[in-house]
């Protein structure tokens, strides 16, 4: 059995910078890369739900791509999601992210013709992974957006040995039964990324060791200090570190759900515009008291420092 590599640390989810038009602002992805590498983020999970990849134009799902693609960082692990409705769109953008140099796709599961069984997903996946064997390939697990509530270890044990390039799962779900059993599967074989920040301690205590999400775009030091203090064994500090990471998220909720991560991104300078319809953003006047809550909270000592040089 060939050792599946796996991803240590935290893998950013990150958005898709546009401008007041709604139109592409690819000229900050550069600046936007180099944040996260120097705040020891390992990896881009491009065009997810936080990137709006269902939101984009095949063409501009294109052009987002080869923006990440042109980044010169090579301690950046570059994932794009391919998406999940069209397996022929599937398979040109991952076909596209084999040329611009990225290390691995993700699909997720199709939402509207639903696969109805464990074998019929990963009959899906494998058509994407054949197409780009040189690049790994990742399922992303989010019912909570697909609707496709599909059991997860029944998926590998169909995935296991059908793909030499399956790499695993990104799991954003709360059922952290069933991802220490994926975990565990064939002896812990494929790399199980863990996708629910609020709970993030959670999964580290079930056996975690990589994590993909929104906010360690702009609050990754709060958990790599979380990942240090529970590796020290100092569950109390990691706790408290946990409860701030739930403070954060707290305010997404209460300013109108995940467009107000990029009222985050704007506060810590790097504006990336704003969701697209139906999505709803936060008004002028709740951008003013989310700035007050931010600091209620504490925020700043935990936010991704902005380099000097990079575009606001």
């Amino acid at each position: 059995m060939v050792a599946i590599p796996k991803i240590e640390g935290l893998i950013a989810a990150p958005f898709t910078p546009m401008h007041a038009n709604g139109s592409l602002n690819l000229s900050i992805i550069e600046p936007y890369a180099r944040m996260l590498v120097q705040s020891g983020v390992k990896g881009a999970f491009i065009a997810g739900s936080t990137g709006e990849g269902v939101s984009l134009t095949l063409t501009e799902k294109l052009d987002l791509l080869r923006a990440w693609g042109a980044v010169d960082l090579p301690d950046l692990h570059k994932i794009m999601l391919v998406g999940g409705t069209s397996l022929a769109e599937c398979i040109l953008v991952a076909k596209e992210a084999a040329q611009h140099g990225f290390q691995a796709v993700a699909v997720i599961a199709p939402f509207y013709f639903k696969p109805a069984t464990p074998q019929a997903l990963a009959d899906f996946c494998v058509q994407v992974g054949e197409a780009v064997p040189e690049l790994g390939l990742y399922f992303y697990h989010i019912p909570a957006l697909t609707n496709v509530h599909l059991s997860m270890l029944d998926f590998l044990s169909e995935m296991d040995g059908r793909l030499p390039n399956f790499r695993g799962i990104k799991y954003t779900h709360n059922n952290l039964m069933e991802y220490r059993q994926c975990l565990l599967f064939n002896n812990g074989q494929y790399d199980m990324l863990w996708g629910w920040d609020e709970v993030f301690l959670a999964a580290l205590a079930m056996g975690a060791r990589g994590a993909v999400g929104s906010t360690y775009n702009y609050a990754a030091p709060l958990y790599q200090a979380l990942i240090a203090a529970f590796d020290a064994g100092d569950i109390n500090r990691a706790r408290q570190l946990q409860d701030q990471s739930i403070a954060i998220v707290e305010l997404l909720g209460k300013y109108g759900g995940i467009a107000t991560g990029k009222a985050y991104m704007r506060a810590i300078g790097l504006d990336c515009g704003e969701f697209r319809s139906p999505i709803r953003n936060p008004t002028p006047e709740q951008y003013k008291a989310f700035l007050q809550d931010l600091d209620r909270i504490g925020f700043y000592p935990y936010a991704t420092p902005l380099p000097a040089s990079a575009s606001h």
